[in-house]
């Protein structure tokens, strides 16, 4: 099977690390001249946990870790209180021992596909125009010029996929947004930074939050949630207009947010990596389309609020490969890219089901709602750092690291014990 695999971020080297093992031939292109080494931490949770150990990763991906020791909540005179340290085991935790920024985890799955005789890179290049989709093959033009026919076609280029645009009728995407925006950036570290993720809950729904990573600095994020028509139209307009208006809108915003806000504000122009994002859900009424094939966030962007965009992603690229493994040589894909959607689908859409209260529940818009939410935080805290108490609380406080979220099929075709680890 020659397949062709648009995206290299999580989703795109997994499925080819899968693909690779059973044969196919696989071309990925990537806009990008390189990985870039942005993006915010992300983690690995439940199933996924079980499918890098198959991958052979763990020791990779735990060697990339964030150094992050836990998260502490930011009161209002900038003091920290209710810690939550890592544990390492837990599967619900604020933070994982898994936690790993996005380009550190799409460079270990690249690493570990690239040198494979079965699969190719292509960097700075796109797929310029799908020419034919049906019985026979896919066939594209890549932006290199080269004109080439594949089996199938994977879409692994984002929530904002322009490929899915041009593959998938309009009427079949639906946008949920969660009226929530997330600003993210690096900072320079200073000597009063520490290895934690300090959260602080400022008033009129704004958010603070400081990170350490790897390299030396700190990755720094600003959430907020519009109060009005007028700030909703504020922030709509900002994510559409260019990094100007969007560094203005924030300045107006956040100067009276308290704790560092100004530091923050100070750093905006000297950022590499400054990213704008609405909260915004991805549902796609069908992944497939002929040989055209939806993964992760191109498919099913769930928003960093659920915790479960990267591990969908994994999860989705196993069972795909897995599917298409048990098809029979020249067979159309269709049957496995069906069959693909009916096993993942359910769990996609459940992890897509959001509580009501959130986010709102984080972005409190008065003192006596902060006042609350400290002191539920500070509650679980305490019954966190109590093992009798968390006993009482198993529910909540889950000690099973690769507590199966999602019932994961088995493939004969990966079933080897040479690269399992134990995690």
């Amino acid at each position: 099977m020659r397949v062709l695999i648009s995206g290299v971020g999580v989703a795109g080297p997994s499925v080819a690390w899968f693909l690779a093992r059973t044969g196919a031939l696989i071309t990925t292109v990537e806009k990008t001249p390189a990985i870039l080494p942005h993006g915010q931490n992300i983690d690995i949770q439940g199933s996924a946990r079980k499918v890098v150990r198959k991958m052979g990763l763990v020791d990779e991906i735990l060697k990339n870790n964030t150094t992050e020791k836990g998260t502490k909540i930011i009161d209002a005179k900038g003091r920290s209180f209710a810690p939550f340290p890592v544990k390492q085991g837990a599967s619900r935790s604020f933070t994982s021992e898994f936690e790993i920024l996005r380009a550190d985890l799409a460079k270990v799955f690249y690493n570990a596909t690239k040198d494979h005789p079965n699969v190719e890179y292509l960097f700075g290049t796109t797929v310029k125009e799908i020419i034919s989709n049906n019985e026979e093959a896919v066939k594209v033009e890549l932006s290199n010029g080269e004109i080439r026919s594949f089996d199938l076609l994977i879409l692994a280029d984002g929530q904002w996929s322009k490929l899915r645009k041009t593959c998938f009728p309009s009427d079949s995407l639906t946008v949920i947004d969660k009226d929530m925006y997330a600003v993210y950036w690096t900072i320079p570290r200073i000597p009063s930074d520490d290895d934690w993720w300090n959260i602080y809950f400022g008033l009129d729904s704004r958010v603070i939050t400081l990170r350490p990573d790897p390299y030396g600095t700190i990755r720094a994020m600003f959430t907020r949630m519009p109060l009005n028509e007028d700030q909703r139209r504020a922030w709509s307009e900002a994510c559409r207009g260019d990094r100007q208006t969007q560094e203005q809108l924030l300045r107006k915003e956040f100067s009276d947010a308290g704790w560092q806000a100004q530091r923050l504000l100070d750093s905006l122009d000297k950022a590499p990596d400054f990213y704008f994002q609405p909260m915004q859900q991805i549902k796609l009424s069908h992944w497939s389309t002929g040989r055209i094939v939806c993964l992760g966030d191109t498919a099913h962007a769930p928003t960093p609020l659920t915790g479960m965009g990267t591990s969908l992603a994994i999860n989705g690229a196993y069972v795909l490969a897995g599917e298409l493994s048990k098809l029979e040589e020249g067979e159309h894909p269709a049957r496995a890219l069906d069959s693909f959607e009916s096993i993942f689908r359910p769990f996609v859409e459940e992890s897509q089901d959001i509580p009501w209260f959130v986010p709102g529940v984080a972005h409190p818009d008065t003192a006596w709602k902060r006042w609350i939410l400290h002191t539920g935080l500070s509650t679980l805290s305490t019954v966190a750092s109590s093992p009798w108490l968390r006993k009482l609380s198993s529910v909540v406080f889950d000690e099973n690291s690769e507590m199966e979220d999602f019932k994961l099929p088995i493939y004969p075709a990966f079933e080897t014990n040479e690269t399992e680890q134990e995690i």
